[in-house]
């Protein structure tokens, strides 16, 4: 499943990378808040969904290679954020989902989560 379709599935808006949403295929997803267990958790091609908008998410996903963030609660980051993200070619979404909802819509369309356990379709 490619960001374009993620994008659809949560009615989200894109911040940056609408040319390369339909280039992008994470294989996995990571719900957090604490870049701590991003880092630890999280395997390469994950797609963050957080609520944080701070650079550290940034740095974060450059340094585990993740395939891109969505922001969930309605959350924007500042321009330096979305610059930072430009620079490194990350896509940024943002949903007014809350994270739970967030999860939940992905697992059920066949995004597995980093614990490698496959995902449940309705």
């Amino acid at each position: 499943m490619n960001l374009r379709k993620i994008q659809q599935l949560l009615a989200a808006e894109i911040l940056w990378g609408e040319e390369i949403l339909d280039l992008v295929e994470p294989r996995y997803a990571c719900g957090s808040d604490l870049m701590s267990d991003v880092l630890a958790f999280t395997k390469e091609k994950t797609l963050l969904l957080t609520g944080l908008t701070n650079a550290q998410v940034i740095r974060t996903a450059e340094m585990i290679d993740l395939s891109g963030i969505i922001f969930v609660r309605g959350k924007k980051p500042s321009q330096e954020v979305i610059a930072m993200a430009q620079e490194r070619n990350l896509p940024l979404l943002m949903t007014k989902l809350p994270l739970y909802e967030t999860c939940g819509i992905l697992y059920s369309a066949g995004l597995e989560g980093c614990s490698g356990l496959p995902s449940r379709r309705r």
